[in-house]
């Protein structure tokens, strides 16, 4: 599985291709993300239309994703899901949790529509 990143402004969209599956592929999108995070990148759209499938593993990675963004301030957000990722997500009660959107256009839209506010550095001195 290969992971692409697209920058639009401040979104970033995470693309995979292939299977999420547990193993490296999806420690590499896990790691990718959090990469993203602690480089300040918070607003990220998890494009998942060229995964063929996942299991639970590839659930628990979207979720800590999902996490650590929410933790830093930010936002994940899925878009392009097929329909048997889709269908797992709504077996899983997940897509109650993600903001699903059908194409990353959509995704990275909606960011405007509800902003997201970036991480400000703090000014001790005051």
């Amino acid at each position: 599985m290969s992971v692409i990143l697209t920058y639009y402004n401040d979104v970033v969209i995470v693309s995979a291709r292939g299977n999420l599956m547990g193993g490296k592929e999806t420690s590499d999108y896990h790691q990718t993300v959090k990469d993203l995070i602690s480089g300040g990148s918070v607003k990220i759209v998890a494009d998942l239309s060229k995964v063929k499938w996942m299991n639970s593993k590839g659930l628990g990675m979207l979720m800590a994703c999902y996490t650590s963004c929410t933790n830093a301030g930010g936002s994940l957000k899925i878009a392009g899901a097929t329909e048997k990722a889709k269908s797992l997500l709504m077996m899983t009660k997940l897509l109650t949790i993600f903001e699903a959107y059908d194409t990353t256009e959509q995704a990275v839209a909606s960011f405007k529509q509800n902003p997201v506010q970036s991480p400000s550095c703090t000014d001790h001195d005051r």
